[in-house]
C-alpha cells in the first residue's frame, strides 16, 4: 500500500510540474501590451491660424490747442456725433507775465514813438505849405508818420493776443477748440479747470478730444514670424470679439509689416485688416478679437491623428505601424500633406482600409499617484 502511495504522490507531482510549465510557456507566449488601432478615415482639414489682436478706428484725430491755458469749458462729451467746426471746448488764456510787460512796454514806445511822429510831420507839413521844404522832404516825413500808425496797431494787437488769446470777436479764435473732422469723440483726456500746452515744435501739446470714424473700423494684431511667410495681403480674415461673442465678421488682410518686433524672444509682425462692419451691431474701439486666416484647405482626403506618427531617427521621415496580424505591426513610411494641429493628411502609403498602430497612448494617474 506504501508503495502504491509513493508512485501516486510521485504522479501528482509530475503533472504539477508538467502543468505549471504549460502555465509558464503560455504566459510568455502573451504579450505584454496589447495595442489599440485607429483607421484611416477621410476629412476636411483646414490650415490656419489664430491671430489675437484688437479692433480700433483707422484713423483717430487728436484735437490739441494753438495756445497755451486753462480749460474754461467743455462743450461736448465722449461718444458723441461730431461735424468738422463744431466746438468742443474754450480755452482762458493766462498770459506769461513776463511777455505781457514786454508787449505793454512795445506799446508804449509806439505811442511814443507815433507821437513824436506827428509832431515832424506837422510841422513839416507847414513848411511845405509855405515851400520851404521840399516834395521829396516831406514825403519822406509823410512816410516815418505811416509806419509809427502801424507800429503801435501791431504792437496793440500782440498785446492783445498775449492777454486774450485772439484780437477779439473772432470765430476762429484760438481760444476755441473745435473739431477738425466729422466723427465720433472717443475721448476728452482734460476736464474744466486743467491746464493745457499749445502745439509747436518743440511740443506735442495736449490732447483735449480724440476723434474718430466708428463705420471705418480695422483688426490689428501680431503674426508670429514663423506664420508670416504664409500670408499674402488679399486674404480673407474671420474676426470674433471677446464681448460679441456670437457675432462673427469679414475682413481683408491689407497690411504686412515689413518689419518684425522682438517680444519676449520672438519676432512679432503687425497685420490690419479692414473689418466689414453689420449696420445692427454697434463694434467699440479696443474690442479684444482674435482673427482666423485659412492658409490652406484640402476637401475630402485620408487622414489620421498626428499623435499616430512617428519619426525616423536617422532620416527624421514620418512612418507609421500597420496592422498586419493579431497584435502585428509593419513599419510602413507614408507622405503627409496638410495639417490642421490635430488630423493631417495622408498623400501616400496607406489607404482607407489600413489600421495604424496607437503607439504613444497615455495612461491616466491614479489618485494614489498624483
Amino acid at each position: 500500500m506504501n508503495k502504491y502511495l509513493k508512485y501516486g504522490l510521485i504522479s501528482v507531482a509530475v503533472i504539477a510540474i508538467m502543468l505549471a510549465v504549460v502555465y509558464f510557456i503560455k504566459q510568455n507566449s502573451t504579450p505584454k501590451k496589447l495595442y489599440e488601432t485607429e483607421t484611416v478615415e477621410r476629412k476636411d482639414i483646414i490650415n490656419k491660424v489664430i491671430v489675437t489682436g484688437k479692433v480700433i478706428p483707422e484713423d483717430e484725430i487728436n484735437i490739441k490747442p494753438q495756445i497755451s491755458g486753462i480749460i474754461d469749458k467743455i462743450f461736448l462729451e465722449e461718444g458723441v456725433d461730431v461735424n468738422a467746426g463744431d466746438l468742443i471746448a474754450v480755452i482762458k488764456v493766462v498770459p506769461n507775465e513776463q511777455s505781457l510787460n514786454q508787449a505793454a512796454g512795445r506799446v508804449r514806445n509806439a505811442e511814443i514813438s507815433l507821437n513824436n511822429a506827428k509832431i515832424e510831420f506837422d510841422r513839416n507839413k507847414t513848411l511845405f505849405d509855405k515851400g520851404v521844404i521840399s516834395s521829396q522832404d516831406f514825403n519822406n516825413q509823410k512816410l516815418t508818420y505811416d509806419q509809427a500808425q502801424q507800429e503801435l496797431t501791431n504792437a496793440r494787437t500782440d498785446y492783445q493776443i498775449i492777454k486774450r488769446g485772439s484780437i477779439g470777436g473772432s470765430s476762429s479764435a484760438n481760444t476755441n477748440i473745435r473739431a477738425t473732422v466729422s466723427g465720433t469723440i472717443l475721448e476728452i483726456p482734460v476736464e474744466e479747470g486743467d491746464q493745457v500746452i499749445q502745439s509747436n515744435n518743440f511740443n506735442d501739446g495736449t490732447t483735449i478730444a480724440t476723434i474718430a470714424d466708428m463705420n471705418k473700423m480695422i483688426f490689428e494684431g501680431e503674426v508670429d514670424e514663423a506664420e508670416v511667410g504664409k500670408l499674402s495681403v488679399g486674404m480673407p480674415l474671420e474676426i470674433s470679439l471677446g464681448a460679441l461673442e456670437k457675432d462673427k465678421f469679414n475682413a481683408n488682410l491689407k497690411f504686412i509689416a515689413p518689419k518684425g518686433v522682438e517680444e519676449e524672444g520672438a519676432v512679432q509682425f503687425k497685420i490690419e485688416g479692414d473689418l466689414v462692419i453689420n449696420d445692427s451691431t454697434y463694434v467699440r474701439a479696443g474690442y479684444s478679437a482674435n482673427a482666423s486666416i485659412v492658409l490652406e484647405e484640402k476637401k475630402d482626403v485620408l487622414s489620421i491623428k498626428e499623435a499616430l506618427l512617428q519619426f525616423d531617427k536617422d532620416t527624421e521621415k514620418p512612418f507609421v505601424e500597420i496592422e498586419v496580424g493579431e497584435n502585428e505591426f509593419e513599419r510602413k513610411d507614408i507622405e503627409l500633406g496638410v495639417s490642421d494641429g490635430i488630423d493631417v493628411e495622408v498623400v501616400s502609403g496607406l489607404d482607407e482600409d489600413s489600421k495604424v498602430k496607437v503607439w504613444n497612448t497615455l495612461e491616466k494617474k491614479s489618485d494614489e499617484d498624483s
